[in-house]
């Protein structure tokens, strides 16, 4: 997918009025910027195709997925957070919700299940959906072979901390108690997870 493309997508999606302070401090850096030298102007840091941010990937739930960090809090100023999830395979997060930001899920390959609030659909390459704040959620790769997401965090919160700290296998990344430290509730199980 098109960089241009990904990012017209991702835009739409983005709560509006988190996307106008975005824009708002964007355009008002940009007035600023435009009176300075171009070697004093922020640089562009291009993401290539399958490669992370800072250069190296993030595993999780024991190294059985991995994420590239697309653009850091840091980018931000904490507005927004997003990843790719890589080597998406079935089973998912267990059922939780986040108290202070939107979830959005972008399918990029395979057909990933999907659970927000009490509605279960399946989606495709292509199709997007958005859990909203405070709302129930989880997910599973539903595909023969592993699937791949776009997911975005408005605003950031603490989820890139959670994805960096969910690295480390001593910490138990499902107990109420972790997932609290980042400002999510464990509601449950996920419905995904064979018994």
């Amino acid at each position: 997918m098109k960089r241009r493309s990904f990012l017209r997508t991702a835009a739409a999606a983005v709560p509006a009025l988190a996307l106008h302070d975005v824009m708002g401090s964007r355009a008002l850096a940009q007035t600023s910027a435009s009176a300075l030298p171009v070697s004093s102007q922020h640089a562009l840091h291009v993401v290539g195709a399958g490669e992370d941010r800072s250069g190296h990937p993030h595993s999780i739930h024991g190294g059985m997925s991995s994420l590239l960090f697309k653009v850091e809090t840091s980018e931000t100023a904490g507005r927004l957070f997003i990843i790719e999830h890589m080597h998406l395979v079935p089973g998912g997060p267990a059922l939780h919700l986040h108290n202070s930001q939107e979830e959005w899920f972008y399918v990029m390959e395979g057909r990933v299940a999907f659970q927000v609030g009490n509605q279960r659909l399946e989606l495709g390459p292509g199709e997007s959906i958005l859990g909203p704040r405070r709302i129930p959620h989880t997910f599973s790769s539903v595909s023969a072979t592993p699937s791949r997401m776009m997911i975005a965090f408005c605003p950031a919160g603490k989820m890139e901390q959670y994805f960096r700290d969910a690295a480390d296998p001593k910490d138990l990344h499902a107990e109420a108690e972790y997932m609290r430290r980042y400002d999510m509730e464990l509601i449950g199980p996920s419905p995904f997870w064979k018994s």
